[in-house]
């Protein structure tokens, strides 16, 4: 057991940090944890993490169990800056360099040649690590008092959608969830941008709110894409980065896509799905539709439509609708990070319209 004295704790499991007083204590109690081999579940600016020791194997598998994740998709090492990023990886080549500059801390990945600190198991049997210095104040207090690099996928069931709220892990994990800290929402709202500089070609892997413009800007030169290394849920092939399965990030309810021009009535197509206007939510940016009975309204600009997304979905979730419509965001680079994720969550898109 801790000597550190236990706060009281929100819904069994939720650890208060926002005052300095709990702030503290729920740092230390979460190093303590961390340092003794458990799994803790920490905020990141991103969505929160199922965090453990990078360095520890069983506490690896711990994380593995939890989730229910496939033993193909690697693990992100979160540091506290580049000398600890730099201890993880056999190289870090000029463009590692120029990204972390620019971009550190904050929402972004680099995937470099893994050092062997680092287990097999944290990168799926892989050559390559992911890491990334998150900006959380939260999980850089942790990071500190630690030590060392904490392993943390997003602390939700694998393919579900990630908690960017701390009640949302518990709905996520149940009674197996570990010792939350409640950092508050995540003022990113959805998974880092995740960026191979292995080869001799950057690569984003994995869209997200720093776009690949930016990435591009960064570099002076133009960057690929990875889309031919997303795999199927029932492959097994080694991934390089988290978040390339092609089903992923999805609610319970089915999630369908499409466009409409106005909103005068609730024409969409859902005949032959079986369905009643009241089993569906509608999420809007911009057309309101008539007809249904849950409408939620995201802004129609990427960074906040991002930090509202997966709350949505999570409301929709606990609301028991049967499936949701989703409007089409805007195409263009500062939208890809979430086309990303509706395209990996969603059934398909519907044709026709309101």
């Amino acid at each position: 057991m801790s000597s550190i004295p236990l706060l009281r704790a929100e819904n069994g499991k939720i650890l208060p940090a926002d005052t300095p007083e709990a702030f503290a204590q729920s740092v230390a109690l979460a190093a303590d944890w961390l340092k003794r081999g458990s799994v803790v579940v920490l905020p990141t600016e991103t969505v929160y993490g199922l965090a453990a020791s990078a360095w520890n194997e069983r506490a690896i598998e711990e994380i593995y169990r939890l989730k229910g994740r496939p033993a193909s998709n690697p693990l992100i090492v979160h540091v506290s800056g580049m000398e600890m990023a730099k201890a993880s990886v056999n190289d870090w080549p000029e463009a590692a360099d120029q990204l972390a500059r620019a971009f550190w801390p904050g929402p972004l990945t680099l995937v470099l040649p893994k050092r062997s600190v680092i287990p097999d198991r944290v990168t799926a049997g892989g050559s390559t690590v992911a890491v990334r210095w998150p900006s959380h104040p939260i999980f850089q207090a942790v990071l500190e008092q630690c030590g060392f690099p904490l392993a943390a996928p997003s602390a939700n069931r694998s393919n579900k959608t990630s908690p960017t709220a701390a009640t949302q892990v518990l709905q996520s994990l149940g009674e197996n969830a570990p010792w939350i800290v409640d950092g508050g929402p995540c003022p990113v709202g959805i998974e880092s941008t995740v960026v191979d500089v292995a080869g001799k070609v950057p690569r984003v892997l994995r869209a997200g709110m720093i776009s690949r413009e930016a990435i591009e800007r960064v570099l002076g030169r133009s960057v690929g894409t990875a889309q031919s290394e997303t795999l199927a849920g029932n492959e097994v092939e080694t991934l390089r980065s988290p978040g390339l399965m092609r089903s992923h990030y999805a609610p319970r309810a089915d999630l369908w896509t499409g466009r409409w021009k106005h909103g005068k009535s609730a024409r969409i197509a859902l005949t032959g799905m079986g369905l009643k206007m009241e089993q569906v939510a509608v999420i809007s940016h911009t057309i309101i539709p008539e007809g249904f009975e849950r409408v939620i309204v995201l802004p129609n600009d990427p960074e906040a439509y991002a930090r509202g997304m997966y709350a949505a979905w999570h409301r929709c979730d606990e609301e028991g609708v049967a499936a949701i419509l989703v409007e089409e965001p805007p195409d263009g680079q500062a939208w890809e990070g979430i086309w990303d994720r509706l395209r990996r969550a969603s059934r398909g898109r519907l044709e026709g319209g309101i």
